[in-house]
């Protein structure tokens, strides 16, 4: 079922966007805000410049999306058997004592240097180094580079060869902690009980990734935004059933306590709302009716602020972008698209408050619409036209958010993604790369 509510006119902003920030870095001036984007889920800090991680070689890009591996969806049933081979092959690896740690040295091709001699040995434990290649044991050569790449595909980080401080850390993880994560997500992905006829999407909260499954083959692999440490992304199963496009924000409780309601706590309301978009109602009613409150004329020291309702409409800076996809969760977390796209080629992509961002959600989207005879084309149109459409899926689709931080692929090969929460009781070794 599809209800058109009204043609979005072009939204004015009446201000001139809110203030950004860079993972890992401060807040930028209010000069430098002026023309940046907002995020929807995390109010202080979004990407508004096309900014890469130091290192990232954009010619990586596409080969990294795809990962993990082409093969079993991360959650299927399937990948069980591999899982329990690459337990029995760690469980010998943990028995002859492990492996040792590579020297914090940066090395990549052509380099020289006893540390070489570690690395090679340290590649070889997990099979990503043939222990038949040959060369000089202390020179970086094509081989030992090969080997790399392939173990920084498993790690989920940029394949550039290169051994960084990133690629030492991950190499670093003790094996003893890797047989524990395997395990931890052996059960996990036992408890989940992904069905193998169907279809559903799992987003892979550890890796980052959205996957898009249909009868046990995944269709698509989204590279996605999650939340951060402070903000987790909650796991859960739901069902999809409906997509949003140009859509108000309505913000979420988590950025309204946290965010805006202290900044207008600490300046001028009337100027931090003109600053930031955003209108305050008393209640849903009275958004739908369009009576917006002056900020002026709230008591901000009240607890009361919490409980207005605060909402963007659509356009240009809406940090929605122009698609959301809904299913019911007691958290409050969505699916949507963003305006500022750069974060997806971050290496580390805990950025939100807690729902998803998803890259190339339009393909995602119609994935999920083909029921209800929409093709990308269709999808596409919605962003030109600005169209406020909600569409009703004719078949729900199953919904995972999962918590996978290891799993094995039919090549015999074992990935593994930092354990972003904490919840695999490896400490911190497994989160600090």
């Amino acid at each position: 079922m599809v209800t058109v509510t009204s043609r979005i006119r072009s939204f004015s902003v009446r201000a001139t966007g809110i203030a950004a920030v860079i993972a890992l870095a401060g807040l930028v001036s209010a000069t430098t805000a002026t023309n940046t984007l907002a995020s929807p889920d995390d109010w202080l800090s979004f990407d508004s410049k096309d900014t890469w991680d130091p290192g990232f070689d954009r010619s990586f890009a596409k080969q990294w999306e795809i990962q993990p591996a082409r093969g079993y969806p991360t959650i299927s049933p399937t990948n069980l058997t591999y899982m329990r081979a690459a337990v029995k092959r760690y469980a010998n690896i943990v028995a002859r004592g492990g492996w040792d740690r590579v020297p914090m040295i940066k090395l990549h091709t052509g380099s020289t240097h006893r540390a070489v001699i570690a690395l090679r040995r340290r590649l070889q434990a997990e099979g990503d180094l043939s222990r038949d290649e040959g060369g000089y044991a202390q020179t970086f050569d094509s081989y030992v580079e090969a080997a790399v790449k392939r173990a920084q595909l498993r790690h989920g980080l940029p394949p550039t060869g290169t051994v960084d401080k990133a690629t030492i850390l991950a190499l670093n993880v003790p094996a003893s902690a890797r047989l524990r994560q395997l395990r931890t997500n052996l059960t996990r992905i036992k408890q989940l009980q992904a069905p193998t006829k169907g279809r559903y999407i799992v987003v892979n909260i550890p890796a980052a990734q959205i996957e898009a499954v249909d009868n046990d083959k995944v269709v698509s692999r989204h590279v996605g935004v999650v939340g951060k440490v402070e903000r987790p992304t909650p796991i859960l199963k739901s069902k999809i059933h409906e997509v949003n496009f140009n859509k108000e924000w309505i913000l979420p409780p988590t950025v309204i306590r946290k965010d805006l309601v202290p900044k207008a706590r600490a300046g001028k309301p009337r100027k931090v709302f003109e600053h930031y978009g955003v209108d305050i109602y008393a209640n849903y009613n009275a958004f739908k009716k369009d009576k917006p409150l002056d900020p002026a004329k709230i008591d901000w020291s009240s607890p009361a602020a919490m409980n207005y309702f605060y909402a963007q409409k659509a356009g240009e800076e809406n940090p929605l972008g122009y698609i959301k996809i809904n299913f019911p969760s007691p958290h409050q977390v969505y699916m949507h698209d963003t305006p500022a796209k750069s974060i997806f080629a971050r290496n580390f992509r805990a950025e939100s408050s807690g729902c998803i961002r998803v890259q190339n959600i339009p393909q995602l989207a119609a994935w999920l619409l083909k029921d209800n005879g929409w093709d990308l084309n269709r999808i596409t149109e919605m962003k030109q036209t600005r169209e406020r459409v909600d569409v009703k899926l004719k078949q729900k689709v199953q919904l995972y958010f999962a918590y996978v931080t290891s799993w094995a692929t039919p090549d015999g090969m074992a990935h593994f993604r930092r354990d972003l929460y904490g919840r695999d009781g490896v400490g911190v070794t497994a989160t600090a790369y």
